[in-house]
């Protein structure tokens, strides 16, 4: 049956003609192997000859196989060559000749390494001009600006030499110590509450110092002095820190368990030293200790977590974690399985954790977890990743960014977030909040930990935070005269641009509307100035009161009165039952004419936000002035329905990314205006924000410049933009490859912009959003670094399953560049094409059950947090064209990254000439074309297994194996070399193949971690191929069944490097192992195939099996062998057979 020829043959333009020509039944040609060469002898030429007569006489016959295929290249040679052979006038004798240099031709320019087409070219250059964008967007566009100030410190660490073996296993390999600030707290003795720092990866125990520093500091010079906090159980801080003589936990999986273990023993440790009284300086009448605080930076956070699921863990002694740029949702790498598994069990056993139904099977219950991000500045791990909404309910936890943290405002990289003076002082004062030395535990309960957390570092304004004011009793009884009292009518603003300026104390009433309550509306009030907790100094406070009817008999200490606006009985006076809002205040950066950045040092606004549906209890809102003489600042207070002050916008990513958003704020809108846009959430978009307002229409100055906030919620990010007329959005909301959130919700909320403007200025505002698309480019770095590995990964695979392809067809082990610039023209945009329509069906079908239970490998789960796992690792089909745009790129890289070797190659393989020419004489030219090989030293098989078990015993024992790959790679390079000076010296066909062969083994594997460094089936399949090269042979031909594993193996291994090659791709370090592995098997099977067959993997299994395994096995498994013809078989088979029954 006649076969077609196949898209590769007609691409490769010599087809199978070689091998179509030595399988014609009619050719009388004899094919023999030379170190890897096919040699024509006597008979080629009337072969070749007769298959042209037969094709041109019998047009449509049918012919097996290779003899069509060598007919068919027979006639497209003659074809071409028939015209100069006729008037050669020769009656065809040239034509064999014309055939022959035509054919070697083009057998040269296959094996040519410097092909390049002009696709090829132009392929190259648009993949580089894109990479350039991106890391020229990644380097200096949508940059946040730093705003952290230096800290400083006295360091002292005192070491525990007892902490040993006779308590850890790993004394030997890690150490302890107990930080002390000099000046300040130098006696080494415990005394107060203990606080364990865990460094991350590679980082230092020393790292600690600026945030102990402050500890001890803060509490010496404010909490010591202050009798409140002093009664409320505020000691200082006992900060232990741990030496893992900077280990690099976050790529190496057992690494991270033995911290976790480490830790767990140092906790009891430290826990025990309050107990001995020559090492404690406790006051008498306070509880012993029984828990610790975990402070966690990078992987030490990850570390802190995994204590809680370690078998030596013991209960309780950890019940407050608080970690610095974590990567919690996921690991930042996956190269490592074992870090890989590690991650899987620790967030599962979180999850499961919070998901009891029963509180008190909860082995977590008392824990609350806060995690603290850099933002977008933190370039070692995506700060996403720092999320907690796949693992802890909000009742237990929440993420926050630094640049929400009130008085901080900036974000900060991944080393900054340790010494930041700013972010410093927050974390402190946070831990001091939760500290309680009168209670066992060291801390408040699990409720008052997390509300008090959420106080300190939140803005204030998210939705879990709660009003205090509003839960609290009243504390202030109010009596005001009329005199002095100002009641404002409904509706209307109340605005002060000088505080006190009557003189005397003054009440500003302003009416709570009266229910139902207009939906979304709110209470707003900004100031400049501070807002009074106490009501006897200061200069503004805020009340909210109800009107409280006088009882016959009341007196002023019915309530604890901290306010007195004359006298009690008076005549035309009104008694108010008051709570004092300063607890609710959030701060605000100050935006003024001159401000530039929201971390300047100025003083902050005070902020006042409740909803109206949260007033329902109360009547007025007093603001009262205290101030007896004329204070220079401003207050607008007022109230605001929903429908004027939040602005919803649904606009979805095609209708942002062609038209933006344009939005004219009319000049009578509210203080506070908000504009909800929840279909940007993306953190692969970035955004220009305009702000354009008009000149100010009062005559008076604006109290204020626009000031603009960006937040997204869960996690919390807030961003402030002061004296704003635009600036660079960016949100870290929904990101590729993330887990979904635990309580099971779809999509964020999305952005939502809030712009407080001076609603006295009779001006409008046009507030323009736009996406930024080279801006966008550099938010593919930190979210897809490892497609960039995995991508060329792909590209490397189909284009050496092209050039073993043509090799066991024609013999011709084509170059890297040829075989690019063919797959560039055929498979590889088909597989492209094909990848991108897969991209998009998964990502609408992972919405799906069936898409979940076939993908996902969530089997018991209620939400399946392996969804986004593969592929581009979203759910957002928009998302489709970044299949192309990284199949180009790695295109790209591929083809640089090819001629970077072989310009380094070629430097070598003349400096490796211009050596051997100044030590060797020169052999004969004749006697260097007569041995290909002559590169490679002559070694025996028995010297060969010598060094291969000499390394094998090293790697064992002695070298790590990521060494042991390093020398291997560089063997390699030296094989490569000599290789091409062999193919530039003899110019021989085998040694062409030979180098194209080994130039590709350069750059196929890479270095894993794997759970220990002497672990020999990680690097032992590329010791022996390697092996097997440095001797210069040859990989041999496969024309059986077997060269369709080679095939499917490439297409196999290329197709898990798109869809789980960024997710899992530790495995594609095993993938190309079995790879080397099965090069290696065909080079030992080199002698078991026919001469012109090549050799056969399958075969040599049976002529092992055949040789080592028990005759009577052999026998039993051939049922006929005894009976065969061969003498052989008849004299084992009757007698070893056993026959049944």
């Amino acid at each position: 049956m006649r076969r077609r020829l196949s898209a590769d043959d007609d691409a490769n333009g010599l087809g199978n003609n070689t091998a179509a020509t030595a399988g014609n039944a009619d050719a009388t040609e004899r094919v023999e192997r030379s170190g890897g060469m096919m040699v024509m002898k006597e008979g080629g030429s009337r072969g070749v000859a007769r298959a042209h007569e037969r094709k041109t006489s019998k047009e449509g016959g049918r012919e097996h196989g290779s003899g069509e295929k060598a007919a068919m290249w027979a006639q497209t040679l003659d074809s071409s060559a028939g015209k100069s052979g006729l008037d050669g006038g020769a009656n065809g004798r040239e034509i064999p000749e014309t055939i022959a240099e035509r054919h070697s031709s083009q057998r040269g320019k296959m094996r040519g390494p410097w092909a390049c087409s002009l696709l090829t070219l132009a392929t190259t250059a648009c993949s580089i001009i894109l990479l350039a964008t991106i890391v020229r967007s990644y380097l200096t566009l949508q940059m946040d600006p730093k705003g952290c100030a230096m800290s400083y410190m006295r360091p002292a660490f005192a070491p525990f030499s007892d902490f040993d073996t006779e308590h850890t296993r790993f004394a030997s390999k890690y150490s302890l110590y107990l930080y002390r600030e000099g000046g300040v707290d130098e006696d080494t003795r415990v005394k107060g509450i203990p606080v364990l720092f865990i460094p991350g990866n590679a980082g230092s125990y020393k790292q600690v110092r600026p945030i102990a520093a402050e500890a001890a500091n803060y509490f010496q010079n404010e909490l010591r002095v202050d009798t409140a906090a002093v009664g409320s159980g505020k000691r200082p801080l006992d900060i232990f820190t741990v030496d893992f003589n900077e280990e690099l936990s976050a790529f190496h999986g057992q690494t991270l368990l033995d911290q976790a273990e480490y830790l767990n023993e140092a906790i009891a440790f430290i826990l025990a030293l309050y107990h001995n009284p020559s090492r404690s300086l406790r006051e008498p009448g306070l509880p012993d200790p029984k828990s610790v605080i975990i402070l966690g930076h990078s992987m030490g956070g990850v570390v802190a977590r995994t204590m809680l699921h370690m078998p030596n863990y013991q209960q309780h002694t950890i019940n407050t974690i608080i970690t610095l740029s974590a990567p919690h949702a996921r690991a930042p790498i996956s190269f490592d399985a074992e870090m890989v598994a590690t991650y899987n069990d620790i967030n599962t056993f979180w999850r499961e954790s919070y998901s009891t139904a029963n509180p008190r099977h909860n082995p977590l219950a008392d824990v609350t977890l806060v995690s603290v991000a850099g933002g977008g500045l933190d370039t070692m791990i995506p700060s996403e990743y720092s999320s907690l909404t796949s693992l802890v309910p909000d009742t237990h936890g929440f993420t926050v960014f630094t640049s929400a943290i009130p008085r901080v405002w900036t974000g900060m990289d991944h080393l900054a977030i340790m010494w930041c003076d700013q972010f410093r002082k927050a974390l402190v004062r946070a831990i001091f909040d939760v500290a309680d030395v009168r209670r066992p535990s060291q801390t408040l309960a699990q409720s008052q930990r997390i509300e008090a957390l959420r106080k300190r570092l939140l803005t204030g304004m998210e939705s879990v935070v709660e009003k205090a004011t509003l839960e609290h009793e009243p504390v202030t009884f109010l009596t005001l005269e009329h005199s002095s009292t100002s009641i404002m009518s409904h509706g209307e603003r109340l605005t002060l641009r000088s505080i006190g300026a009557s003189g005397n104390t003054k009440a500003h009433l302003m009416p709570i509307p009266a229910q139902p309550f207009a939906e979304g509306g709110k209470f707003t009030l900004l100031t400049d100035h501070a807002l009074n907790a106490s009501a006897s100094n200061g200069t503004l406070t805020t009340l909210l009161c109800s009107v409280f009817p006088p009882s016959s008999g009341s007196t002023g200490l019915t309530f604890a009165i901290g306010m007195q606006i004359n006298s009690y009985h008076s005549a035309g006076s009104t008694r108010l039952a008051c709570k004092n809002a300063a607890a609710d205040i959030s701060f605000l950066p100050a935006s003024t004419n001159e401000s530039i950045n929201a971390f300047d040092d100025a003083r902050p606004f005070s902020y006042l936000q409740y909803d109206l549906e949260d007033l329902h209890e109360y009547q007025f809102v007093a603001i009262v002035e205290q101030a007896t003489e004329p204070v220079q600042g401003w207050l607008l207070a007022e109230f605001s329905s929903g429908k004027d002050s939040a602005i919803k916008i649904s606009k979805g990513h095609h209708q942002l990314l062609l038209n933006g958003l344009r939005r004219k704020l009319p000049a009578t809108r509210p203080m506070m205006t908000e504009l909800k846009i929840p279909e940007v959430h993306s953190t692969l978009f970035a955004y220009k924000l305009h702000v354009d307002r008009q000149v100010c229409g009062s005559a008076e100055d604006e109290l204020f410049a626009p000031l603009l906030r960006q937040y997204i919620q869960e996690p919390y990010e807030s961003k402030y933009f002061v004296n704003t007329k635009g600036g660079n959005i960016n949100v870290h909301g929904i990101s590729p490859y993330m887990p979904p959130p635990l309580s099971g919700k779809g999509a964020s909320e999305g952005l939502s912009l809030q712009l407080w403007t001076d609603p006295t200025c009779d001006s409008t505002v046009k507030v323009t959003l736009s996406v930024d698309i080279v801006g966008s480019a550099g938010k593919l770095v930190m979210r897809y670094r490892t497609v960039f590995a995995s991508f060329p990964l792909l590209v490397v695979a189909i284009v050496l399953r092209k050039q073993f392809k043509v090799y066991d067809a024609t013999g011709v082990f084509i170059s890297f560049s040829h075989s690019m610039d063919q797959c560039i023209r055929t498979s590889l945009p088909a597989i492209v094409t094909a990848l991108t329509f897969l991209a998009v069906a998964l990502s609408k079908a992972t919405q799906g059950p069936w898409a979940q239970k076939w993908l996902g490998r969530s089997t018991t789960e209620t939400v399946d947090f392996t969804v986004n796992d593969f592929m581009l690792g979203t759910s957002d089909p928009f998302f489709w064209f970044l299949v192309p745009l990284f199949g180009l790129i790695s295109i790209g890289i591929c083809i640089a990254a090819n001629y970077t070797v072989l310009t380094l190659t070629h430097l070598f393989a003349l400096t490796h000439g211009l050596l051997r020419s100044w030590t060797t004489t020169r052999s004969p030219p004749e006697d260097a074309r007569s041995k290909p090989a002559s590169s490679f030293a002559p070694s025996t098989t028995y010297q060969r297994m010598i060094t291969t078990g000499i390394l094998l015993l090293m790697i064992l024992t002695i070298v790590p194996y990521q060494f042991a790959y390093v020398i291997l790679c560089l063997v390699q390079i030296t094989t490569s070399t000599k290789a091409l000076r062999a193919a530039l010296d003899d110019r021989a066909d085998a040694s062409a193949n030979f180098y194209n062969y080994t130039h590709y083994d350069v750059a196929v594997h890479w270095l894993t971690p794997f759970s220990t460094p002497h672990n020999l089936l990680s690097v032992l399949p590329y010791i022996l191929l390697v092996e097997m090269l440095s001797t210069g042979a040859m990989v041999p031909r496969l024309t059986t069944r077997a060269r369709h594993l080679t095939n499917l193996s490439l297409f196999a291994f290329a197709l898990y490097a798109a869809v789980y090659g960024v997710s899992h791709a530790y495995r594609l370090h095993h993938l190309a192992n079995a790879l080397c592995a099965w090069l290696f098997a065909v080079h030992l099977s080199q002698h078991s195939g026919s001469s012109g067959g090549g050799g056969d993997p399958v075969a040599l299994v049976r002529r092992l099996a055949g040789q080592y395994l028990p005759r009577r096995a052999r026998s039993s498994s051939r049922p006929g062998a005894g009976s065969g013809g061969g003498g052989g078989g008849g004299e084992h088979g009757g007698r070893d057979v056993k026959k049944r029954p």
